[in-house]
């Protein structure tokens, strides 16, 4: 499976690596994915979702509001 965040859709982003005499070569940036188990209130059940590590600070927030996923 992907390496992609199912929120957002953040994903693998491509740059270079800069070296002190200014050489480059490619390297990736890689998202940071967690596994996150989630109460789902209109089926009644816990849903397991990948999300970025800065999505779960927002949802946080939204279930402290009370509101859905």
């Amino acid at each position: 499976m992907a390496r992609k965040c199912s929120k957002t859709g953040k994903k693998t982003a491509f740059g270079n690596t800069r070296s002190k005499s200014l050489r480059h070569t490619r390297r990736t940036f890689k998202a940071n994915i967690q596994k996150k188990k989630v109460f789902d209130p209109m089926s009644g059940t816990f849903k397991t979702i990948k999300v970025s590590a800065s999505y779960l600070r927002t949802l946080a927030k939204r279930m402290q509001a009370g509101k859905s996923v």
